[in-house]
């Protein structure tokens, strides 16, 4: 019987110190899409969505596919959303519909975070910007503009 290796259980803060070490030994400058790739494959089996939060964390710059979908206020997602749309635009299918899985994944997310009833508004909203964003991507900046100006907001 062929028994793969497998590696040995990653504790609670060996993700962290491991992508410190990594961002120590590389310094990079910005990280991109092959450093992630190095980072999943090296970091393997943590999940995206931790991977970029620590990322995050790290200080060190994010290329918009790396940071993802960010919704702590509007005006992050704004400029998460504006990021990706021009990833979108000057992508290749594959990188479209790269962009596309984030901001899907994004919007779940936010669906999740909807059910605590002290975010269910604001979430919400987010879901309906995000929804906007994958129903026509280019069209998303106008839609934006008009939807602050029939809700008040600048």
């Amino acid at each position: 019987m062929d028994r793969k290796p497998t590696q040995p259980k990653r504790g609670p803060g060996k993700f962290r110190a491991e992508l410190a070490g990594w961002v120590s030994r590389e310094q990079p400058v910005e990280i991109g899409e092959p450093e992630w790739q190095e980072l999943r494959r090296l970091l393997a089996p943590v999940p995206e969505s931790y991977l970029r939060r620590l990322l995050r964390e790290s200080g060190v710059p994010l290329m918009p596919r790396v940071e993802g979908v960010r919704q702590e206020s509007f005006t992050v997602l704004e400029s998460s959303l504006m990021k990706l749309l021009q990833e979108y635009l000057r992508g290749d299918r594959a990188s479209q519909l790269a962009v596309r899985r984030l901001v899907i994944e994004a919007r779940t997310h936010a669906r999740w975070a909807s059910r605590r009833e002290d975010r269910r508004a604001e979430k919400q909203e987010m879901m309906l910007w995000m929804l906007t964003w994958l129903e026509n991507p280019p069209l998303f900046p106008e839609w934006l503009r008009l939807r602050r100006l029939a809700t008040g907001e600048r």
